[in-house]
């Protein structure tokens, strides 16, 4: 499903909002302006990399940016969360992208890279975990996160299993074994859905949340584009991935039972029903969020992540370059952008906030 709804129609409205990202001060500009003027984009190149979840996001968000802001020069690598604040703490990234915040243990490192500031969480792609799976005659597939949690741990073997069977009525399951798959490299999808079990199924989740798939047995595959392969190519199976990831691959979704003891299709606005529920954990300026992972919001999608950028308040020595970029990303256009891309655009009282940190960065 496409999340058109959350397209914000109108060409004057998507350029003007561009101006003001690329740093122009020409608050005057005629409406529909097709670009930024000569001198009016921070110039410079940033280099970042991290969560393979929203990287689908940033090449739309460059591609933009670019397109208005010619003097400015982006890359992003999506090597993982992991992967990505360690090059930000090792100073090869200028920023990180990260579907966790940034652990009690990593802050410290990460504010040192922000000489007179601190290391920000700042969320910016919501990025709905969708549970695929490969499983043929079986259409709207139902799962709770208990029998999710006995499916990931290997202790719910065959898709035929009582449990499953109880929660599909009518279904007509196989006598196959389940052949799970979870992501080989550290990866904040990984954290966040193992986080999701352990808040939801804590009798049969046991292997808490981390980054590094922790429970024994399936198979390992890296990266969400290692993931979406290896379900599409493997009859009987099962995984957890970015919606975006899901939807470009064409792969089935089950319909998650959430906190209301509904069992939720995954799309934009359901996903969007958790995170507007989120609570701000962090201080200041920093923005790491609290989700609750077992809303009673009717209607809610409860397995979601939210990817964060990891930028410098201060200090950087590509503050201005930093602070334009993400300007545009945080802007309502630049959320509404990722409609297609099957995203969430972050919810109106996260995305101010988000936006009015940002504009902070110096």
């Amino acid at each position: 499903m496409k999340l058109q709804r959350y397209y914000v129609a109108g060409i004057a409205l998507t350029a003007t909002l561009a101006l003001t990202a690329c740093g122009s001060d020409n608050t005057d500009s005629p409406a529909g302006a097709a670009s930024v003027a000569p001198g009016s984009c921070t110039a410079g190149q940033l280099t970042a990399q991290g969560s393979s979840a929203q990287k689908n996001a940033m090449d739309e968000w460059i591609k933009t940016y670019q397109g208005q802001c010619a003097d400015t020069k982006i890359g992003y690598e999506g090597t993982g969360s992991g992967a990505g604040i360690q090059a930000f703490i090792a100073g090869t990234a200028d920023f990180a992208g990260s579907d966790s915040a940034l652990k009690e243990e990593e802050q410290p490192q990460a504010d040192a890279k922000c000489p007179g500031g601190q290391a920000l969480n700042l969320p910016m792609v919501i990025g709905p975990i969708a549970v695929v799976y490969n499983l043929d005659g079986v259409d709207g597939l139902q799962l709770s996160s208990p029998t999710l949690a006995k499916i990931f741990s290997g202790k719910i073997t065959k898709w035929n299993d009582p449990a499953i069977a109880a929660e599909n009525a009518g279904a007509k399951l196989p006598d196959t074994t389940i052949a799970s798959v979870h992501r080989s490299d550290e990866s904040g999808t990984t954290d966040n859905f193992t986080k999701y079990l352990s808040k939801t199924a804590e009798a049969d989740w046991t292997f808490g949340n981390a980054k590094a798939w922790k429970a024994p047995g399936g198979t390992g595959a890296a990266k969400s584009d290692g993931v979406t392969t290896a379900v599409k190519s493997t009859p009987a199976s099962i995984s957890y991935v970015e919606l975006s990831y899901a939807e470009n691959s064409d792969l089935q979704k089950a319909k998650i039972k959430n906190g209301a003891g509904e069992y939720t299709e995954l799309t934009g606005e359901s996903a969007g029903k958790t995170i507007a529920g989120a609570k701000v954990a962090g201080t200041g300026d920093d923005l790491k969020l609290d989700i609750d992972y077992a809303t009673t919001e009717p209607g809610a999608y409860p397995i979601v992540l939210v990817t964060y950028e990891i930028a410098c308040s201060k200090g950087s020595p590509k503050a201005a370059a930093i602070k334009g970029f993400l300007t545009y990303t945080a802007s309502t256009a630049g959320q509404s952008a990722l409609g297609e891309l099957g995203y969430a655009p972050l919810p109106e009282a996260v995305r101010s906030k988000v936006e009015a940190s940002v504009a902070k960065i110096s």
